[in-house]
């Protein structure tokens, strides 16, 4: 089922290769909710991907522990 997001502060990491051109775009939803959207910078009218609170705090612990460096960089 496909929702309707909310406004969405978005954010894009300073260690985008091309300045922002070409990366992951997130941010909260500023609708008091606590959830956090994810999209492509390139196709920002496609798939926005929604988390909640809980899956968002899930992913980043991931992110800082390692369990996502694929590259081994």
């Amino acid at each position: 089922m496909s929702e309707i997001v909310p406004e969405v502060a978005w954010h894009i990491s300073t260690r985008s290769p091309d300045n922002g051109g070409n990366c992951v775009e997130a941010g909260p939803l500023l609708d008091g909710s606590g959830r956090v959207a994810v999209r492509h910078s390139k196709a920002r009218d496609a798939a926005t991907i929604v988390y909640t609170a809980d899956e968002w705090a899930a992913f980043v612990g991931g992110v800082k522990d390692g369990e996502f460096d694929f590259t081994g960089g």
